[in-house]
């Protein structure tokens, strides 16, 4: 499953920067974080509870910074497990771009699930995966003290 989008965040895109690699701001913009670790510069560990249908489960897992490019973007590669409810893995390649005083952060991701969650059909998936991308990145233009971004999301499989 592939999703891509693209937001528009009314901030310089140091600050969006510093936020997206900040433990604390990706905790409280993640829906259903729990815990946020930074285990080390490149590494977190996180524990989310997450409800896909009928199948509610809580992951732990971990989000690896790979292909740093500071200030322009990373690739972020993650992995969680749900126990009975299944896994989740995948891998997303954030860019940020300069436009006047805003940033365009874009973002195209791929994510593979198992178990249980996974026999749910990928469109049930999918569309709550760009539920949860639009609930990240409207928390995170809000923690940056923007309005909630014009968000593009188109996804295919």
């Amino acid at each position: 499953m592939d999703i891509t989008g693209e937001y528009r965040i009314a901030a310089p895109r140091a600050s969006v920067w510093a936020a997206l690699n900040d433990p604390e701001v990706l905790a409280r913009c993640i829906p259903g974080c729990k815990e946020l670790t930074q285990v080390s510069p490149e590494e977190m560990a996180a524990k989310v509870a997450l409800k896909v249908g009928p199948v509610s489960a809580t992951f732990a897992g971990t989000v690896r910074f790979e292909e740093i490019r500071a200030p322009e973007g990373y690739t972020l590669v993650g992995q969680g497990n749900g126990g009975m409810a299944g896994f989740a893995k995948g891998r997303a390649t954030v860019t940020l771009r300069e436009d006047g005083a805003e940033t365009v952060l874009t973002y195209e991701a791929k994510a593979e699930t198992g178990g249980k969650i996974a026999s749910l059909g990928g469109r049930l998936i999918q569309a709550t995966s760009r539920k949860l991308a639009d609930q990240f990145f409207g928390s995170f233009a809000a923690e940056l003290g923007a309005p909630a971004p014009e968000a593009a999301v188109a996804a295919a499989s």
